[in-house]
């Protein structure tokens, strides 16, 4: 990963400008598209799978309910809405409503029983849309119609599900959250330039994605909510990934690197830990799909989308501005203030907090246990429900009529039930339907039957059952199983089939079941994922353990802080009305919150491991690895803290709690879990934290998220720059446990001689060099390439070949030639210059021994003339017999011959062997 970040950072410095210009052509070309085509989401929720979702497609199937529904409340100013003037305005409205393109209703006063009030001086209709998703304009003709005469004495509300908030929220916390982020960068990069660019550069991804998101909501079901839980998500990964790669660029630029050279460095090393950090974000939050409901699989997907382009800003967009500043970035040298006393500087406030809590690291650990575990407590009486009406702000049209039908006639009309029923073996359809409606409405907190009735096939029936209590309330979840548990009885009783509890109610009440059940499933993907990944990248089992269990403070005390928030009351609920908060809040706040905790984890302990590698004292590497990555996670933490309080004074009663928790939950993980309990957890295991069964380390893959490959690519360019160009360096290569050490320095073009060291197997070795296998332990660099990590292009570039093998007796070496000639290319003209290239070589090889008898090493020649011929770099020959005789002159003689076509040869020989000079 780090090589190729590197190798990433070296072409964008050379085609800085058209990075720029491309992510240029992308923006203009999807904001463009999006705002041509506007927004088309959809909050309504479908849970495959559940009886509700049966019953609604049984509905959109036999009574032709393939849309939406709203309320219509006509309220009497004065006497019964049944008197003649009320009654005639009433008709009169519901006409020029029935009148509007795609709506249906009906009047209420002219059914066989009336919906009036107990009042009497109201009224309600239900009105039908014909799509799913009503426009604007649909909606807006509705109310129009709805709006009785001044001098008709009624008084009209319009809402329901079809009808949601429609006010945009206010921007200016948001701004105020980029401009607090943006005093936090300048002073974390002392330069208003630098702290600018994380900010543009989280921008521009956002863009991208909230305009992915618009165009996508025409392809697919996109809940209203999804984009602004991705502008959330954008904002803040985007701003820390950006300030992660930034801050090592120009921490590279102050050591006296070259502006190319420092971005190649930090792409390699803080952008490893950026990929890896995004990775998980995105994995948690597609593991959203766990649940099975579509609507907020595809917000998981919008929040990963906006995460994975914050990734990808960060590894293009942002190099590409920064290269094209150059000079502008290189943090300025200060002169150090004359001392009179040559003190050593002192260990500043990161060095002063990781110092105390790592004194007395047992007492920390349970300080920040019990206060993390009382903390979370709340949590366990949280109550989930989807948001209704009830939920909106109280000046919003919604919010209005949801009050006034509550007073008129109760919160359970807000929340009507649809039972659905199989009368098509009844001989009385309507008889069986209404004594069905009277059998259900003797159940206990069932308030009304508003309807009932056969379809025009006569083979479904439909009640509508109004509960005693709004969606949200425990009574009306329990009328609905009740509904479903005596459903066997009454189908035997009135000799109906399939009777279905459905409705909108019933489906928020379904889709709060289905998360709740999700939650255990989905954290254990989560923990699995999280004890998978960190032992992959930190090669440790006490190191995963820890981060995982400190993940899991955090999420119970986000989850918390929320509980008492939000049905508590405290802090005056943030605006909202105390009560369940939204069902994929705890499952939303688990998943973004992995990521999260992952990145501090990452960045610090990674920090630790560097120290510990390059001082192997595991206590003093804490200490070290905190201090050099303190500021940098200190700033990042806050910057997305506060970029998630930006979200909560103007968002919904869904998007709150989201925020706070996240909020509280960074908080929370960032300065308790990762900068306090970590530290004194790692000094008490001491070095133990680093252990890992050799078994399992041999099978875990290595990864290189803190770019160790990168340091000793580096390495490996000073050695050559101090002793020359190399071709193949291997240092203290052991190749299997317990044999000697191997050490080769091969010049490019030359033949070098290797006398094995005894009990070593010169094949064994041949596959190492050339990476057809892994050695135990040492440094190899075989071409350029570093050894095991890039196997793959060493493999292309080199040829191991036996020596002592006799040729094919069946055919000729022209023959044999031919046949690899056709493998090689299917192109006929280069299957040409490859014969006659590989010709060439084995002619040339028997020019140089002529005492050949044609058959001394001929399986040799071909391979090493057809490897010649396919342009290898370094050739490795091993069976070189004896002192002297043939077999050995023919093994020079090869060798020489690849040496002179540019390949580097390592001859490996017998110990004892007297080799000739090497570099011939």
């Amino acid at each position: 990963m780090s090589l190729f970040l590197y190798r990433l950072g070296g072409a964008i410095a050379r085609h800085r400008g058209l990075v720029v210009a491309v992510w240029g052509l992308v923006f203009a070309t999807v904001v463009g598209a999006s705002a041509a085509l506007g927004d088309h989401y959809d909050d309504a929720f479908s849970v495959p799978g559940t009886q509700s979702q049966e019953g609604e497609d049984l509905l959109a199937d036999r009574f032709d309910q393939t849309g939406t529904s709203g309320q219509l409340l006509v309220t009497a100013d004065a006497g019964k809405i049944t008197d003649a003037g009320a009654s005639k305005a009433v008709a009169d409205i519901v006409a020029a409503v029935d009148k509007v393109p795609r709506v249906a209703i009906s009047n209420p006063l002219t059914a066989d029983d009336p919906v009036v009030s107990k009042d009497g001086a109201s009224t309600l209709a239900t009105i039908r849309f014909d799509q799913p998703v009503p426009s604007e304009g649909t909606l807006d003709a509705v109310q129009d119609a709805a709006q009785p005469p001044a001098s008709s004495g009624v008084e009209t509300w319009v809402g329901g599900d079809a009808y949601k908030p429609s006010a945009d929220p206010s921007r200016i916390p948001e701004l105020l959250g980029l401009m607090v982020s943006f005093v936090i960068l300048a002073v974390t990069f002392g330069s208003l330039l630098a702290a600018g660019m994380p900010i543009v550069n989280s921008l521009i991804g956002v863009g991208v994605t909230l305009s992915a998101v618009v165009i996508a909501s025409w392809i697919g079901t996109v809940s209203s909510t999804a984009p602004t839980l991705a502008e959330m998500l954008g904002l803040a990964v985007g701003i820390d990934y950006a300030l992660f790669i930034l801050s090592r660029h120009r921490r590279h630029m102050a050591e006296g690197l070259s502006a190319p050279e420092a971005m190649r460095r930090a792409m390699a090393t803080s952008g490893s830990a950026v990929v890896f950090a995004g990775a998980t974000v995105v994995i948690a939050l597609t593991g959203l799909a766990v649940a099975r409901i579509p609507v907020l699989t595809i917000m998981g997907v919008s929040a990963a989308v906006a995460v994975a382009v914050a990734v990808l800003a960060a590894l293009t967009l942002l190099p590409a501005v920064a290269l094209l500043l150059g000079e502008h970035l290189r943090p300025r040298t200060r002169r150090p203030r004359r001392r009179r006393t040559t003190a050593a500087p002192g260990p500043g406030i990161a060095g002063r907090w990781v110092r105390a809590t790592t004194r007395f690291p047992v007492v920390t650990i349970l300080a920040v246990l019990v206060i993390l575990i009382l903390a979370a407590r709340p949590a366990s009486g949280l109550k989930l429900a989807l948001p209704d009406n009830s939920t909106a702000p109280e000046s919003s049209a919604a919010r209005q009529t949801y009050d006034a039908i509550t007073a008129a006639f109760g919160e359970g009309y807000n929340a009507p039930l649809a039972v659905t029923a199989d009368v098509i073996t009844s001989s009385d359809p309507k008889g069986t339907v209404q004594d069905l409606a009277g059998a259900i409405a003797k159940v206990p907190d069932v308030v009304d039957i508003t309807q009932a009735t056969p379809n025009e096939g006569g083979d479904t029936a439909l009640i509508q059952v109004i509960p005693a209590e709004g969606q949200t309330a425990p009574s009306t979840k329990a009328l609905v199983q009740v509904l479903r548990d005596r459903s066997p009885g009454w189908e035997k009783t009135y000799k109906v089939g399939d009777m279905l509890v459905t409705g909108q109610t019933a489906i928020n009440i379904d889709v709060s079941a289905r998360l709740a059940g999700a939650l255990l499933p989905f954290a254990i993907i989560v923990i699995g994922l999280s004890l998978v990944l960190l032992m992959v990248v930190f090669r440790s089992v006490a190191v995963p353990i820890k981060a995982t269990l400190g993940y899991l403070l955090s999420v119970g005390a986000a989850l918390g802080a929320v509980a008492v928030v939000f049905q508590w009351g405290w802090l005056g609920g943030l605006g909202e009305e105390t009560g369940p908060v939204v069902s994929f809040m705890p499952i939303f706040v688990m998943g973004v919150l992995f990521g999260l905790a992952m990145d501090y984890e990452m960045f610090l302990v990674s920090a630790m491991r560097e120290e510990f590698v390059r001082t192997d004292d595991a206590k003093g590497a804490v200490e070290g690895g905190f201090r050099s990555s303190a500021r940098v996670v200190t700033a990042a933490a806050l910057i997305m803290g506060s970029v998630f309080v930006a979200f909560i004074p103007g968002g919904s009663a869904t998007i709150k709690p989201i925020a706070f928790g996240l909020a509280v939950g960074v908080f929370v993980d960032a300065f308790i879990v990762r900068m306090t309990l970590v530290p004194a957890v790692m000094v008490l295991l001491d070095r133990r934290a680093w252990w890992l069964p050799s078994w399992l380390d041999r099978k875990v893959p290595d990864v290189d998220v803190e770019g160790a490959v990168l340091h000793r690519k580096i390495a490996f360019q000073e050695w050559e720059r101090e002793n020359g160009e190399v071709a193949v360096l291997a240092l203290d290569v052991v190749v299997r446990p317990g044999d000697a050490p191997v050490e080769i320095t091969a010049r490019p073009g030359e033949v070098h001689r290797i006398e094995l060291p005894p009990g070593t197997s010169a094949r064994e070795l041949g596959q190492v060099l050339t990476g057809r296998s892994t050695a135990y332990s040492g440094s190899l660099v075989v071409d350029g390439y570093l050894l095991p990590e890039q196997r793959e292009p060493v493999s292309r570039r080199t040829s191991l070949v036996e020596l002592g093998r006799p040729l094919r007796p069946d055919a000729p070496v022209a023959e044999q030639i031919a046949a690899l000639a056709r493998v090689a290319s299917p192109s006929p003209r280069r299957r040409r210059a490859f014969v006659a290239r590989s010709l060439e070589v084995v002619d040339s090889v028997r020019t140089s021994h002529p005492d050949g008898d044609g058959s001394w090493d001929g399986a040799a020649v071909v391979e090493v003339a057809t490897a010649v011929a396919n342009g290898i770099d370094v050739l490795v020959l091993h069976g070189a017999d004896g002192r002297t005789g043939p077999g050995r002159a023919a093994a020079e003689s090869l060798a020489a011959e690849a040496a002179r076509q540019g390949v580097t040869v390592i001859l490996t020989v017998p110990a004892g062997t007297d080799a000739p000079e090497e570099g011939r």
